[in-house]
């Protein structure tokens, strides 16, 4: 069973995601001594945006020199996905939606033929055999009926994104309202992280 690690958040070891990120994958390896885990950070080594070049590299193009690197980390960050069994994702919440450095990511994964293929039926996800597990932390308060839940593009888009290309139950842990107060931020984290602690390992 391979693990894919992931964190997005620039806040370093100030960062909630990060913190909730970590226990999920200790609760995992936890439950599966000797594991294989990756870890990717991807504030830390970030993928550049896609550009016109690259897109003209996906069809078949020659890739520019400057390019090559980049090509090259883009192609390894997918076979990383495409070969794990379990990813594990911090995501925090930016200005209403992910950090560009996790969209990046996505854009290297969400790949014609090697996550989704369009035929007769319309979109067909190809990456479906995985479980994703997101940590996400938010300043406010998103739910479901409350005042700014029509601002929510955080947990809303990766559930788009990932029953995009097949994976239909991806599951959330989140700490919410880390910015409304002390009292709430811990709060908020003690919650996530109590539900790292009892996420269901197998």
């Amino acid at each position: 069973m391979k693990l894919l690690h992931l964190d997005s958040s620039v806040l370093g070891p100030h960062s909630v995601s990060r913190q909730v990120s970590a226990a999920i994958v200790d609760r995992l390896r936890q439950s599966t001594p000797g594991r294989d885990v990756s870890y990717r950070d991807l504030a830390v080594t970030p993928l550049a945006h896609l550009t016109g070049s690259h897109l003209a590299a996906g069809q078949g193009a020659p890739v520019e020199a400057s390019l090559q690197a980049d090509v090259a980390a883009g192609q390894a960050m997918l076979d990383e996905f495409l070969a794990a069994d379990i990813v594990v994702i911090g995501a925090p919440m930016y200005n209403f939606t992910i950090p560009s450095q996790l969209k990046a990511w996505i854009d290297r994964i969400l790949v014609a033929g090697k996550t989704f293929k369009y035929g007769p039926q319309g979109v067909e996800g190809l990456a479906g055999n995985k479980r994703v597990i997101v940590a996400i932390s938010r300043g406010g308060f998103y739910g479901p009926g409350t005042p700014a839940a029509v601002g929510e593009h955080l947990e809303t888009y990766l559930r788009w994104v990932f029953g995009f290309i097949g994976i239909k139950n991806p599951e959330f842990i989140s700490a919410d309202g880390i910015q409304v107060g002390p009292e709430h931020r811990e709060k908020a984290v003690a919650g996530a992280l109590k539900a790292a602690s009892d996420l269901h390992a197998a």
